[in-house]
């Protein structure tokens, strides 16, 4: 991360006052993020889209979410026959400005109209921000029946369906660690007096790690196989612990009766994640389509985001009760739904609509691209009756060579 002090908010400055001038990052993330007036997302500030500050895949046009109907549609037929006249849920959980949620209902009512008496969306948004313009979007459309919660009100009326967190573990709230003479300490946003910036400069600082905040992480790399830091890790060797997924994961698990959690997200195995010449993790921000590694500048004016680890990802769900079903990278996982086909049917459009092939391919080429959203990786853990799973296997298709 850049050393350099950065200017801190009129906003931030009274907070940080009241917490003695320094707080964990992971604190410092959640405020920047998630603060429902001055939050990138709490208060609606970021923008999705080619347009806005990051792209994700359903942002790039309909194709992604064509391919991805393949797998729901197949998961939602086959819980059908498991539940007869039971409704069946599609949960997306930080659903942005909406257009997978959007995409995805015209393209089932056109494919699967037979289960459409039967399907509900259901989005979860914790920023009231965001909440605001998909309420705007989606509450006069006369799309299948859509409603607003959060994980815990499922929990206590748990759904049959797809919960899918699509981009959005790597937004949650990470702990930055770093290597300190052999002792891992965890690192804190620090405010220094500045006579020339009346609300103060952050910077970088660190502390002892706390013995709770040390227990868990020691459990959770143990339980994943994961040593942290690796022995040949050199002084000031940094990296991120994501406290927030396991929480999750369980919180997750509750919300769904029966059914299929897809996760995609930009991960890496823990020997690349806590490898001794990653000296500085993955946390990176991003703002009008440009990423950059200075995290503190412009609290609430940026994204924030930490890769996941596989191993503990994967370890964590499996001790919240998910069975791991397995993973791919989205390029892999498109091939596999019908990608190429789509590629090679763009030459068939027409002469006068040749602009609107070439955006589509380009489109398409971004999705797979490993430099690019090709690299996200998608994760299938499944929450179902062993003798059900017999009858009527939730086997992701997506996982199959293509």
């Amino acid at each position: 991360m850049k050393a350099s002090d950065v200017c801190c908010p009129e906003w931030l400055k009274p907070r940080l006052e009241q917490h003695g001038n320094s707080v964990p990052f992971s604190t410092f993330m959640d405020w920047a993020l998630h603060d429902p007036e001055h939050g990138a997302y709490g208060s609606g500030h970021l923008q999705l889209g080619a347009d806005g500050d990051f792209v994700t895949s359903s942002s790039l046009g309909e194709d992604f979410c064509s391919l991805l109907a393949v797998q729901l549609r197949e998961w939602l037929e086959l819980l059908a026959e498991r539940h007869p006249g039971s409704l069946l849920s599609i949960v997306d959980v930080g659903p942005g400005e909406g257009d997978m949620v959007a995409s995805l209902m015209a393209l089932l009512q056109s494919q699967a109209p037979e289960l459409l008496p039967r399907l509900e969306f259901v989005l979860v948004e914790l920023n009231p921000g965001m909440e605001t313009r998909q309420r705007l979007r989606f509450e006069t459309s006369s799309n299948p029946r859509c409603r607003w919660c959060s994980l815990d009100d499922l929990s206590a009326e748990p759904v049959t369906g797809i919960l899918i967190a699509h981009e959005l573990l790597d937004a949650l709230p990470v702990e930055r660690l770093v290597l300190r003479e052999g002792e891992l300490r965890r690192q804190m946003v620090t405010l220094n007096p500045d006579l020339s910036h009346p609300t103060g400069l952050l910077s970088w600082d660190d502390d002892p790690l706390p013995a709770s905040l040390a227990g868990r992480i020691q459990m959770e790399a143990d339980r994943a196989g994961v040593r942290i830091p690796p022995p040949a890790a050199e002084d000031g060797w940094a990296t991120e612990w994501h406290h927030a997924v396991s929480p999750w994961m369980q919180e997750a698990f509750a919300a769904l009766h029966d059914g299929m959690l897809l996760v995609v997200d930009y991960a890496l195995e823990a020997s690349r994640y806590y490898a001794p010449l990653r000296r500085d993790g993955t946390l990176m921000a991003y703002s009008c389509q440009t990423a950059s590694a200075d995290v503190l500048r412009d609290p609430g004016r940026q994204d924030i985001t930490a890769h996941l680890c596989l191993d503990t990802l994967v370890a964590s769900g499996c001790a919240a009760g998910w069975r791991f079903v397995g993973q791919c990278r989205q390029g892999e996982a498109l091939l596999a739904l019908g990608l190429a086909e789509r590629l090679t049917a763009l030459q068939q459009i027409p002469g006068n609509r040749l602009g609107e092939a070439f955006n589509r391919r380009e489109s398409l080429l971004r999705l797979v691209d490993p430099s690019c959203l090709g690299d996200l990786r998608w994760l299938a853990f499944s929450h179902s009756d062993p003798a059900a799973e017999s009858d009527h296997p939730l086997s992701p298709r997506f996982l199959q060579e293509p």
